[in-house]
């Protein structure tokens, strides 16, 4: 039951919020609902529940694994919704505030979900719930944003349920009763018909990999990212992309266990490397510090996709940087946030000298910027590590070299636009638009906090989320 409540608890809060009549006090609703989901969360870590085989939706290992990092996201974001509500005191916050919470639930649904039809429900409504959140900004360039985010991450979503209709059909011409749900699939295994089985999981991956943003399908994140506001970027990249990702291990565990497990690790590690790579070549070349942040994404869903290619180890890795990737992108996303509404434009011609009109967003923004790109001592820096040693692990030498390479190029690509922001002499604009814009607790704390936890977890990586992780690739890895 305490399971459901993940779902319940976001929703009625949503309700609530709905009929909220003051648009001052009604923000207040995202921390006060964010909070009980994390206790609610941390009861449920620490006290795993029993998962019956043929439940569709529970807390199993590896939303275990997951869904405690995008509660504690959503925590601190939530935090920082109420400051950055009240500086934009002009829009009215009655949807924003009712689809964020939405938002949460549909996330713990999706995390939860063991069942393909159920999965794919969850993930579809959370790109619909998005889309008020993408044009909250109201301005033409967010509309635009928001049609493109609609159009190519619905064509993905199309294709994952063409996908799960095709993995129902493989347990059919297999003998089986075309059940949807992933133990029965997995327990079906060798029997599924290969053809549909491969069938599937092109589409699937394809599917789910548009909604993670992985190369070529990624189209949509820099538009998104660019034009929604900080705390938006920050759900996305850190929340929305981890359940996408969780669909794909659930699909690949239902692959492995058909005897196509081979081939569907060679696909993920093409498609990361190649994602890393078109990345790190836009990184070099993006005059925007908000779709920076987006290529930035698209390299880090492109090093979970290569994680979860190299095995158990690699998978554990995976999971690691599903938690350092989220809170470490959080701070990124709110202090450029930050910065965006002090220089009233995203790009590094407007934006210059920002480290003198909003010191503590910049200086976040450059530690963060450093956190992001595998820089000790932050939690990156080990989980990238994981993953490099996992490729040495398993014989991947050119792809390590590969990888590394990667790595090299989006480092040199952020610090070229991190320092352009940063550094320099404010413009006449940028100085004007400052002065309504106050570096307050509520703006700068929340992605302090984040970058703080980015550090604790690099350093301090608590032994009951090593254990989580383990369960979880437990899960996906069955003995024979």
């Amino acid at each position: 039951m305490t399971s459901l409540l993940l779902i319940i608890v976001p929703l009625v809060g949503a309700a609530l919020a709905a009929v909220w009549p003051s648009n001052c006090t009604r923000p207040w609703l995202l921390p006060a609902v964010g909070f009980v989901h994390l206790v609610l969360v941390a009861r449920l870590f620490v006290n795993p529940p029993i998962v019956s085989p043929d439940a569709w939706l529970a807390f199993d290992p590896l939303a275990r694994a997951m869904l405690p990092a995008v509660s504690l996201l959503f925590m601190v974001c939530s935090a920082y919704g109420v400051s950055y509500l009240k500086l934009r005191s002009e829009r009215p916050n009655r949807v924003f505030v009712a689809v964020l919470l939405t938002v949460l639930g549909l996330l713990s649904a999706g995390h939860q979900a063991r069942h393909l039809g159920l999965l794919w429900i969850a993930t579809e409504a959370v790109t619909l719930a998005c889309v008020p959140l993408l044009h909250f900004n109201g301005t033409p360039r967010a509309f635009e944003a928001t049609w493109k985010y609609l159009l190519v991450g619905g064509t993905g979503i199309a294709l994952s349920l063409l996908g799960s209709f095709c993995l129902g059909y493989a347990s059919l011409h297999g003998g089986g009763r075309g059940d949807l749900t992933l133990v029965a699939l997995m327990s079906q295994g060798p029997g599924l018909s290969r053809p549909w089985v491969l069938t599937a999981w092109v589409l699937l991956l394809v599917g789910y990999g548009t909604k993670m943003g992985l190369a070529p399908m990624h189209t949509w994140k820099p538009d998104a990212y660019g034009e929604s506001p900080g705390i938006v970027g920050a759900i996305l990249a850190g929340s929305v992309t981890t359940v996408a990702f969780a669909a794909i291990l659930r699909v690949r565990a239902v692959i492995g266990a058909a005897g196509e497990g081979a081939m569907a690790d060679r696909t993920l590690l093409a498609i990361g490397l190649f994602s890393m790579l078109v990345a790190a070549l836009f990184l070099l070349g993006t005059p925007d510090f908000k779709r920076m942040l987006a290529y930035s994404s698209v390299e880090h869903m492109g090093i979970l996709s290569i994680g979860a290619a190299l095995g158990k180890t690699g998978m554990i890795a995976a999971l690691f940087h599903v938690w350092s990737n989220s809170l470490t992108k959080g701070s990124l996303f709110l202090s450029a946030g930050n910065i965006r509404r002090a220089a009233g434009s995203s790009s590094i011609e407007s934006a210059r000298g920002m480290s003198i009109l909003t010191p503590r967003s910049a200086a976040l923004f450059v530690t963060g910027m450093f956190a992001v790109t595998a820089c000790p001592p932050f939690g990156p820096f080990f989980s990238v590590l994981q993953v490099l040693r996992a490729a040495l692990a398993s014989h991947h030498g050119i792809a390590a070299a590969i990888f590394l390479g990667c790595l090299l190029l989006a480092f040199l690509g952020m610090t070229r636009v991190v320092f352009a922001v940063v550094d320099g002499r404010p413009r006449q604009a940028a100085i004007a638009n400052s002065k309504r814009f106050v570096e307050t607790a509520g703006v700068v704390a929340p992605p302090l906090v984040l970058l703080g936890l980015s550090l604790w977890l690099g350093l301090f990586t608590p032994p009951a989320l090593r254990e989580a992780w383990t369960a979880a690739v437990a899960q996906l890895f069955p003995p024979s």
